[in-house]
């Protein structure tokens, strides 16, 4: 496993023999970041979004219940794992450590193989969790980002331009006469043609933070942060020419002998008097005059 690979590690640990133990345990196999107080702890969990952390209970500053209750109601840190490290070892103090979200709780003297295999297991279904999370956000026939994706994705960028005071734009899309595609070629074709459809307007996106999702059937949405309306429709207009260049033939379409998109968009900066929801009706306000002046074309809103 090489360094890039490993898994990061939080010890909260203000006893030096203690810590040199645990360091000596585990960080052959996963990267560590090591503190000695609760208040620094919290920065770094916030700071680096370690994979786990191992938090002991009794601290020079804050104790470790006060730690964990600080990062359980922290957006950021909430969902990081936490095993208490203690040599308080009553049930009493065991269950108080699972009722503030503990996933674990190890007694000292620290036993290698112990610490080993439940660090091991915690990671192991960190690593589970996640791809299920992952899974579960992606459209299955398409693999790209689903409609649950989007929302979360929209909200996320939306909050980011409304603090920053920067342009968002949102693109919507419907490909073109897609049930008769469907009637006359089967839903097996129309499957590879959504397919094709979708890795088309993914390659048409230049930035990393630019973001496509399948949100119905044979509909999608791109995101494109910090763009304005001159980047957006020359977005828009490369979405509608790759899926032309797809060359997937339609014979039942009004629009073009082969399979075409048509697309709405609109750019606004957040701001009180806007919402999520008028953006998107707004965006999809375009989409419906691109299908009524012809098909196979981009409208953006003026």
């Amino acid at each position: 496993m090489t360094t890039s690979e490993k898994k990061s590690i939080l010890i909260v640990e203000d006893e030096t023999i203690n810590l040199n133990m645990l360091i000596s345990i585990l960080g052959e196999e996963f990267t560590l970041i090591v503190e000695k107080s609760g208040l620094k702890a919290i920065q770094r969990a916030e700071e680096q979004l370690p994979d786990l952390i191992l938090l002991d209970i009794i601290l020079p500053d804050l104790d470790g219940y006060s730690v964990i209750t600080a990062l359980k109601n922290n957006e950021l840190t909430k969902e990081i794992p936490v095993i208490f490290v203690s040599s308080l070892n009553n049930v009493e103090d065991e269950e108080k450590g699972f009722l503030l979200g503990a996933v674990d709780y190890v007694s000292k003297p620290y036993n290698a193989a112990i610490i080993r295999a439940r660090v091991r297991t915690h990671m192991k279904l960190l690593s589970q969790r996640k791809l299920l999370e992952k899974i579960a956000m992606l459209d299955g026939l398409t693999e790209i980002p689903n409609r649950r994706s989007f929302t979360n994705q929209f909200a996320h960028e939306w909050d980011r331009a409304s603090r920053n005071g920067t342009y968002l734009s949102l693109i919507v899309g419907d490909v073109d006469s897609f049930k008769a595609f469907n009637d006359h070629y089967g839903h097996g074709i129309g499957d590879v043609a959504l397919k094709g459809i979708s890795n088309a307007i993914r390659s048409s996106l230049n930035r990393g933070s630019d973001f496509v999702a399948r949100i119905g059937g044979e509909e999608f949405a791109v995101i494109l942060p910090e763009c304005d309306r001159e980047g957006g429709i020359v977005i828009g207009e490369r979405i509608c020419e790759a899926v032309r260049r797809l060359n997937i033939k339609h014979e039942f379409s009004a629009a073009a002998n082969c399979i075409t998109i048509s697309l709405g968009g609109v750019t606004l900066t957040p701001a009180p008097q806007f919402s999520q929801t008028e953006m998107f009706e707004w965006a999809d306000q375009q989409l419906y005059a691109a299908k009524n002046q012809g098909k196979n074309r981009l409208i953006w809103k003026v």
